[in-house]
């Protein structure tokens, strides 16, 4: 996410109106600011992809919907941001609308330019959310998924999953294979002397 710099606030009309006429960029909007986002890169895209098939393939005869970093979410009347991932199970969050209004779990893919923001101020945002009830966490150095599962209304529990384990997502009954999030990405060989 790059800041905007020395621009004025705008309203949330003005920034669904740039958003939508936006066909190259995409912007995230907090609080009244407008921030482009930054392309990734080849192991990020890989990743994506990964968790939307995955998931695509074990929710497909239920009532739920997976969509990629094209579909925006709105997380507040003056919060909406572009995760990696999305899931709805909500039959409102349907057809042909600009955003979700019900997200119950949101993936973000890492990287090191996003990570402080994506675990601080990002997290944040997303457990004002009250329908989110998983915000999913993929590491692009290593091979790790840390999932966060909402407890109560401020409680929020952590697991992280490694590559032999299967991740469980509680708010969607499912579970696949860090393995199977990582296929078709190489990490480099770890040349520390151990």
């Amino acid at each position: 996410m790059v800041a905007q710099p020395h621009q004025p606030l705008m309203s949330v009309e003005e920034y669904l109106e740039l958003d939508r006429n936006s066909f190259d960029v995409r912007y995230e909007f907090i609080d009244g600011h407008v921030y482009m986002l930054a392309g990734g890169t080849a192991d990020h895209s890989t990743i994506s992809v990964n968790m939307t098939s995955l998931l695509h393939s074990l929710l497909r005869d239920t009532s739920c919907r997976v969509y990629n970093s094209d579909m925006k979410v709105r997380l507040s009347e003056k919060r909406y941001v572009y995760p990696d991932v999305s899931i709805s199970c909500d039959p409102r969050d349907r057809g042909r609308i600009d955003f979700l209004e019900c997200p119950r779990l949101v993936v973000e893919v890492l990287s090191p330019s996003t990570e402080a923001f994506d675990r601080g101020k990002k997290f944040g945002y997303y457990r004002t959310c009250p329908t989110i009830e998983e915000y999913v966490l993929v590491d692009t150095q290593r091979q790790t998924v840390e999932v966060y599962r909402r407890a109560t209304h401020n409680l929020w529990v952590l697991r992280s999953f490694g590559p032999d384990d299967q991740v469980e997502l509680a708010s969607l009954n499912v579970s696949f294979s860090v393995a199977a999030v990582y296929e078709n990405v190489v990490f480099p060989e770890d040349t520390s002397d151990s």
